[in-house]
């Protein structure tokens, strides 16, 4: 009986590992755009049908409150903070009250695990569920900023700075709400998170400044809102100045993208837990 090596043999294992077909090459990341527009998609039309009675709400809570402050402010730079402040406040109402509920019991739930597994980077995820609530508040925000001036005699002329207050400062709101959500540990302090933002969006933004303490201007000037609120308010000057509008849309936007920036990072955190 002769021994033959393994090698010299055409159906060897030696011959097996030569012929063996190369690993299949994985497929190309998801890029970030095509993520985003798929995420949103389904974020407006999973959302559209619960978020229309909330979004009515929120505005007429913003009209109720004008309607109430009729009684207290005449005119001038008062009324132009409660037209303005009450406006954005339907923002703050859907972009960060609802938006830290959402990702609160998206946490708690185990949802965050159905997203993990989606070929879609982590930003696109926050940034399509942000840009999808924010959405929500454009009506509302309108027929609140158009009813708001009709009952304050304010004019209607550059109506149009609401096309970047509304992205920006919801933006802003969107991405603490959603950092808010994600590192609750439990849903019910997410939902006592979004509740006290947005009362301080509330009480801090539609109130007149001048009429607040030091301290709590100071605490005004840390909200994301405020600076949405003071951009929209100056444009209702005679003369606007528009430098001072710019700046305050400019560091709305800065702000949003640090907000929203903690906010992914927030998600990556709570998806590996």
């Amino acid at each position: 009986m002769s021994v033959v090596p393994a090698d010299v043999l055409p159906g060897g294992a030696r011959g097996v590992e030569e012929t063996a077909p190369a690993p299949a090459e994985l497929g190309p990341r998801a890029r970030l755009w095509p993520s985003l527009a798929a995420v949103y998609r389904a974020q407006l039309s999973r959302a559209r049908v619960a978020r229309i009675p909330l979004l009515f709400v929120a505005t007429f809570q913003s009209v109720g409150i004008m309607i109430l402050m009729r009684g207290v402010v005449d005119g001038g730079g008062e009324a132009r903070a409660v037209v303005a402040g009450s406006s954005v406040l339907v923002v703050a109402f859907v972009a960060l009250n609802l938006l830290a509920q959402y990702f609160g019991q998206l946490r708690a739930s185990g949802g965050l695990d159905h997203y993990a597994t989606l070929p879609v980077p982590p930003a696109a995820v926050v940034l399509g569920a942000a840009g999808a609530y924010a959405s929500f508040t454009v009506p509302g925000t309108v027929v609140t900023a158009v009813f708001g001036c009709v009952l304050f005699g304010l004019p209607l002329t550059h109506l149009w700075v609401l096309a970047a207050v509304i992205p920006l400062a919801g933006a802003a709101l969107a991405g603490l709400g959603a950092a808010l959500g994600l590192l609750a540990p439990r849903p019910e302090l997410a939902t006592l998170l979004g509740q006290l933002g947005m009362s301080a969006a509330l009480l801090l933004g539609v109130l007149p400044a001048e009429r607040m303490p030091e301290a709590v201007r100071l605490a005004r000037d840390l909200l994301p809102s405020t600076y949405g609120v003071e951009a929209y308010a100056r444009t209702f000057a005679p003369d606007p100045d528009w430098a001072f509008v710019l700046g305050d849309l400019a560091v709305c936007g800065v702000v949003g993208v640090l907000s929203l920036a903690v906010a992914t990072w927030a998600y990556r955190r709570a998806a590996v837990r």
